[in-house]
């Protein structure tokens, strides 16, 4: 398939006035989880079919790119990201078709799509790793991925003290063909998930290929999952510690973020680069420092890095103004845009986690203060669709949606929900199915029903309640994702000039343009600093001042 959508728009940086831009500068990107965004045949399951049906909703909402979570042909150990085939897709989502007509209709609406690549694991239902199985030790197969004899006089321990990020040992033991227990091989994630081994020539051959099969179907580009995770240390040394996992995002793990990765994505950027249309990659990547995340966006590699560091910060001034400008500061020497995201499909929606007390981390069991959690999750999202670079949606979040706290425990499908230790296990209460309308079996989301439980009253949280409300928060993304599109002062830039303000209170200026943040749970008098854009919550002027009220963020036109 060829690409067949208009030309990248230009964009003007505050830092540099007339500069180029690629398109995903200051993108607006909607991330949808497929499993829960539309159903079209019926089963209760979101498909390819349904995501097309509801292409014309995105154009309307105003988003530049729509990145999909994984679709391929999966037994879906963790919701698709356990891949058997690369080319394929899963047959509860569509076929390769319904993959194109999707493509196609997005490009002819406008929109880009970017799809995820999931490299650094396949699923054990894969080719290679069936084979690599029943060939047995010795088998060419098996140094695709990771398999070490276990210590111990019999090899009955784990080859190192590795710990799954879903909880126990990062190693399973196998059994030969004669019945008895045999090597043993990695997995940072779910048993059902292997590692590759990215040392070996034909992964990086396998992988080369699987890009271009799908740059020629025509994509935009790839998010790639677990960037960080490809190469381990040589040697696969112990780390000496347990519970690995609270040490994630504080240091250089033996199996996360090694140098090595990046010869990997630099090999991948020229393949992007042959193809027209600025085609991108973009990179879940957790690092313990924003700078090290830099490091995967350099003018070589890729194009866009999440920015989780800014995702878990608290509703707090000071700490929001901090993560802003180390952000802005880490992705200026690289020449990338810094990236904003407050919710994606791990972790609890923002409308919670800014409803309950600080300090909780982003996966929280408790649904807080719904009111308080709404109001922050409008301003924040003001601020991040106000700051320079490229946001990201979650499918919902425009919605206000909070995340579902009370499911039953049977449920829940989370993989690491069953698992005694690791995650906590309860990202199924952000995968919820959205509403579309006030009322039917799934508020619109398909005829028959919906995987996972809706709560009562999701229908007045709907698309169709809220499409033309005035104050709702849907109305509020469309404004200010179009405000977006034709403001100078809003988009693609490397900074921000902070100006003078009470305490807990943020403002900032770009070119004719100003954002004044509340953090505070009370009003606070502030000077007016031109004509309102928009704001998150009503506020009024009095004078030369104003009114700001509690948890509210406002745009001004200077």
């Amino acid at each position: 398939m060829t690409q067949h959508l208009a030309a990248p728009s230009t964009g003007t940086s505050d830092d540099a006035p007339g500069h180029r831009t690629g398109w995903w500068q200051d993108a607006v990107i909607y991330q949808v989880y497929p499993r829960s965004f539309a159903d079209g045949n019926g089963d209760g399951m979101g498909d390819l079919a349904g995501v097309t049906a509801r292409l014309p909703y995105l154009r309307d909402l105003g988003v530049d790119a729509v990145w999909l979570s994984p679709f391929y042909a999966s037994p879906q150990a963790d919701a698709g990201y356990d891949v058997a085939d690369y080319r394929a897709i899963d047959p509860m989502f569509g076929t390769l078709l319904d993959a194109d007509a999707l493509i196609r209709d997005a490009h002819d609406l406008g929109l880009r799509i970017i799809v995820d690549l999931v490299p650094n694991h396949s699923s054990d239902q894969h080719e290679w790793f069936k084979r690599a199985l029943a060939e047995g030790p010795g088998s060419a197969l098996r140094d695709r991925y990771h398999f070490r004899a276990g210590k111990g006089a019999n090899g009955e321990l784990p080859p190192n003290d590795w710990e799954s990020i879903f909880g126990g040992p990062a190693w399973t033991r196998t059994t030969d063909a004669d019945g008895t227990p045999g090597e043993w091989y990695l997995h940072l994630f779910a048993p059902e998930q292997p590692d590759f081994n990215w040392e070996h020539p034909a992964v990086a051959d396998e992988f080369r290929s699987i890009l271009r099969f799908w740059l020629d179907m025509g994509v935009d580009g790839f998010r790639v999952d677990v960037a960080h995770g490809l190469v381990k240390a040589e040697g696969l040394p112990d780390l000496g510690a347990h519970d690995q996992l609270k040490l994630l995002g504080n240091d250089v793990m033996p199996f996360f973020d090694q140098d090595g990765v990046h010869e990997i994505y630099r090999s991948w950027r020229t393949i992007l680069d042959e193809y027209p249309g600025d085609r991108i990659a973009v990179a879940e990547a957790w690092t313990p420092t924003v700078e090290r995340t830099a490091n995967y966006v350099r003018p070589d590699e890729m194009h866009q890095a999440f920015n989780f560091q800014y995702l878990s910060t608290a509703w707090d001034a000071a700490e929001l103004r901090a993560v802003i400008d180390t952000s802005l500061n880490a992705m200026r020497p690289v020449g990338a845009p810094t990236t904003w995201v407050l919710s994606n499909h791990d972790v609890t929606r923002h409308a919670t986690r800014f409803a309950n007390p600080a300090g909780l981390g982003t996966q929280i069991r408790t649904a807080g203060d719904r009111e308080l959690g709404l109001r922050r999750a409008r301003a924040a999202s003001l601020l991040m669709l106000a700051l320079p670079g490229s946001a990201y949606v979650y499918q919902g979040e425009e919605l206000g949606l909070p995340d579902v706290t009370d499911l039953p425990d049977e449920a829940r499908q989370d993989p690491s929900f069953f698992r005694a230790e690791g995650q906590d296990g309860f990202r199924d209460g952000c995968r919820v199915p959205i509403p579309w309308t006030r009322e039917g079996s799934s508020y619109g989301f398909g005829d028959g029903g919906s995987w996972l439980p809706q709560p009562a009253g999701w229908g007045e949280l709907s698309i169709e309640a809220q499409t033309g409300a005035s104050g709702s928060t849907l109305e509020l993304y469309r404004a200010a994702i179009a405000a977006r599109r034709v403001h100078p002062g809003l988009g693609a830039g490397t900074a921000v000039e902070w100006l003078d303000g009470p305490e807990g209170v943020l403002v900032f200026a770009r070119p004719g343009f100003v954002c004044t943040v509340n953090t505070t749970g009370a009003p606070v008098r502030i000077p007016v600093r031109g004509t309102v854009l928009l704001s998150s919550s009503p506020v009024r002027a009095d004078g030369a001042e104003i009114e700001l009220p509690a948890d509210t963020t406002v745009w001004w036109t200077v």
